[in-house]
């Protein structure tokens, strides 16, 4: 090789060389961007997230609202029919809407409470459904096998529970009869009781 060519050999790798530092500097330059334009994304994506879950916090507050509102809708619909039962089929003397109690860190809420301190000396449990489901059996059950831990003043009365639904299946309505509750569904905007004539109510 001739001087000339190793000359034009070495001016040539340094070219190269030039040319692939520039290169390399672009991509980093473009890499760099690239990392910038992902926070960014990454800051949009986390904003946009947190704009959802307070959304549907409150969303989910405005459907629990809703329920709550539909729920005392239904207790306030099954007051007067109750009542009237509660009073002439059963002979409670006390009706009472929205019983609430806590003691001895227990809590209790029950939609209807009424009771006779006369010879009678009973005391009926409401539930009270807008669409009744399997769980709401036993959670009467809950509520009366607590209800003298929570109400030691009616101890030495017999106690009844009673479930009433704007909407119920006719399987769902077997099975409360067959847990022994008394069973209320609504006709015409009124409440009336639909059990059996030989039907025997369990006593708690």
């Amino acid at each position: 090789m001739t001087d000339d060519e190793l000359k034009q050999l070495v001016a040539s790798l340094a070219i190269a060389q030039r040319e692939t530092a520039k290169q390399f500097q672009e991509t980093d330059r473009r890499f760099q961007e690239t990392d910038q334009q992902l926070k960014e994304l990454g800051r949009q994506a986390d904003k946009r997230t947190k704009e959802t879950d307070k959304q549907l916090k409150e969303l989910g507050k405005q459907i629990g609202g809703l329920g709550k509102k539909f729920g005392s809708f239904t207790e306030g619909l099954a007051l007067p029919s109750m009542s009237k039962i509660l009073r002439q089929r059963f002979k409670m003397e006390v009706v009472s809407p929205s019983v609430r109690v806590s003691k001895n860190g227990m809590e209790l809420e029950i939609d209807v409470l009424a009771y006779a301190n006369s010879q009678i000396n009973e005391a009926y449990v409401v539930e009270v459904k807008s669409h009744l489901r399997e769980e709401a059996i036993s959670q009467l059950q809950n509520t009366l096998s607590k209800f003298k831990s929570l109400f030691p003043e009616h101890k030495d009365k017999t106690v009844y529970g009673i479930i009433a639904a704007v909407d119920m299946t006719e399987a769902l309505k077997q099975r409360v009869l067959n847990a022994g509750f008394y069973v209320a569904r609504i006709h015409d905007d009124t409440f009336s009781l639909e059990t059996p004539a030989d039907f025997t109510a369990t006593p708690f």
